[in-house]
């Protein structure tokens, strides 16, 4: 599988079941899309996620999702994505047929190793925006993905703001008519630098002073 970074900004995720793993799914979607769940009972969480004041939109759906039914879902929404996360495979499976058939994404939750195309599997993810990270083992083990991400979070602590600083400098060494070669060289001692990392701690300001010194080095080399 090729990992796809997919904006999913006012389009529609249809999540078929309403539990701890249904749950999760439809929460981490609702931050971008418009997320409908459809299941016959919702976890707690996904209760107190719609009740929440300002967040994104879950609308949820008390319905038993059987196979029969569910292309007619698929074809009523139109979603971008269909999740199959209910306890019964062969829903699962019928949702994942009616989406492949529809040329929609799908992501079944129940299955692990070989997919067909068009199937995707959602990874575990750390957010330092702009900066985010993505890890998946495949499905064969979300144990090991979460624990990743635990490791990995605390290593990018504070990219988001090197991500932003590292730009403006690029754009402020192209206006000053720096050549290709120095830029790219001198923006890699910036992002690579202890000092401009720890005086970004302290603060952007500080932060800048460190890498503009960094960036003189390397011009006037």
């Amino acid at each position: 599988m090729t990992p796809l970074y997919h904006d999913l900004s006012e389009e529609t995720v249809l999540v078929f079941g309403g539990g701890a793993v249904g749950s999760r799914k439809a929460i981490g979607f609702a931050d971008e899309a418009c997320v409908v769940v459809v299941s016959p009972a919702f976890a707690d969480r996904l209760l107190a996620a719609d009740d929440a004041a300002g967040h994104a939109e879950i609308d949820l759906v008390r319905a038993e999702p059987d196979p029969g039914a569910v292309w007619e879902w698929v074809q009523r929404l139109s979603p971008a994505l269909v999740v199959a996360a209910t306890d019964d495979p062969a829903v699962n499976a019928a949702a994942e047929a009616a989406a492949l058939e529809s040329g929609v994404l799908v992501n079944r939750t129940d299955v692990s190793g070989g997919r067909d195309a068009g199937s995707v599997v959602v990874p575990a993810t750390i957010e330092d925006d702009p900066v985010s990270v993505a890890i998946s083992t495949g499905g064969a083990s979300p144990a090991l993905s979460k624990a990743l991400r635990q490791r990995i979070e605390a290593e990018i602590d504070g990219a988001g703001a090197m991500a932003e600083l590292s730009g403006e400098l690029r754009g402020d060494l192209i206006d000053r008519g720096i050549d290709p070669e120095t830029r790219r060289e001198a923006i890699r001692h910036v992002v690579r630098s202890e000092g401009v990392w720890k005086g970004l701690q302290k603060g952007r300001s500080n932060g800048r002073q460190e890498a503009y010194t960094v960036i003189e080095e390397v011009i006037d080399r």
